[in-house]
């Protein structure tokens, strides 16, 4: 069995596999088993549709986190005609972990900013596990304000565990500069669309995560923690992620119900890394689509509308608290 099925795909895979050596049989044999072939395969199918229609949070945890996802590369690849790619900050480097440029869709060229993991270990050293430095932040709002002067669309797509935490990092300004980008794409006069593809972590996802429209693909977290982050600050155990998890309510559906983002795009059953081509043109369509809405707005109209969607969010509720142990309680009295 594949290292990287996940526990509940598992009986998909023992399905696979069972279908694999009744095939074997028939070719070795001579004998006809198509039926049973084919109801196995209907099961499977059947199973298949079961198994994510009703995913629970950690589960849609790990799809977002799976280590064959597709990166920002890939729906660069797939969603752009062309694309070139631009480096640094103009101050003190060019950050790996987050990467941006110009592409054309359809003929009409885009800004496009993301974070960028890697595939294998190696890689996702170089590209620091897509946890961007301020340079990083920094080399995004340098091409936003030139995708506003030149009138260009941005797309952002966001894939983090969060903004990295070091001392350098620290040392060279991370809060400023998520804070300053923050400030900034609330007013920058182009119109926005944000995507959340994989993981969306906290202050490292809000970095390039303002915008008008905020898509989040069907298997992804949006969160201003980690759910084994929030453990352990609640409950000073880590093994509580899970619980973490469905109290944090960071799921695109959950999301959405709260009215935090506009728009869940469609994956492949499965997951976009089964299938990554079609994932990456489920998103173009999406992209384009919310990007024509937008482009029929005046810049006084689509700065009027950005500001009202985010004074409108959230709301103050105490019917739904989250029981806390008494030894945190007792430390924020």
């Amino acid at each position: 069995m594949p290292n990287n099925v996940l526990e509940f795909e598992k009986p998909l895979i023992e399905l696979a596999e069972k279908i694999k050596e009744l095939q074997s049989f028939m070719d070795e044999k001579g004998l006809d088993l198509s039926e049973e072939v084919k109801r196995l395969r209907e099961r499977a199918k059947n199973l298949r549709c079961e198994i994510y229609a009703n995913l629970n949070t950690k589960q849609i945890l790990q799809i977002a986190r799976h280590q064959n996802r597709p990166t920002a590369r890939d729906y660069i690849e797939y969603i752009f005609d062309q694309f070139m790619e631009l480096h640094g900050d103009r101050r003190f480097g060019d950050d790996k972990a987050l990467i941006g440029g110009i592409g054309l869709i359809a003929g009409k060229p885009y800004t496009f900013l993301g974070h960028q993991k890697g595939k294998s270990t190696k890689e996702n050293l170089r590209r620091n596990f897509a946890m961007a430095h301020p340079e990083g932040y920094r080399k995004a709002l340098r091409l936003m304000k030139q995708a506003e002067k030149f009138d260009r669309p941005i797309i952002t797509m966001i894939n983090t565990p969060g903004a990295y935490p070091g001392i350098g990092a620290e040392e060279r300004g991370q809060a400023e500069a998520i804070a300053t980008n923050l400030m900034e794409m609330s007013s920058i006069k182009v119109p926005i669309v944000v995507v959340v593809t994989g993981e969306g972590g906290s202050g490292g996802a809000l970095g390039i995560g303002l915008g008008d429209r905020i898509l989040m693909m069907e298997y992804t977290y949006y969160s201003v923690s980690s759910p084994e982050a929030c453990a352990a600050i609640l409950w000073k155990d880590a093994e509580k992620s899970a619980e973490a998890a469905e109290a944090l309510k960071i799921t695109a559906n959950a999301l959405r119900e709260l009215r935090l983002i506009d728009k869940i795009v469609t994956e492949p059953v499965g997951g976009a890394h089964k299938d990554p081509k079609k994932a990456a043109l489920l998103l173009k369509n999406e992209i384009i689509s919310n990007m024509k809405e937008l482009s029929v707005l005046s810049r006084d109209e689509l700065l009027e509308q950005r500001y009202k969607k985010y004074r409108n969010m959230g709301e103050f509720s105490n019917k739904e608290t989250i029981a806390l142990p008494e030894e945190v309680k007792e430390e924020a009295r």
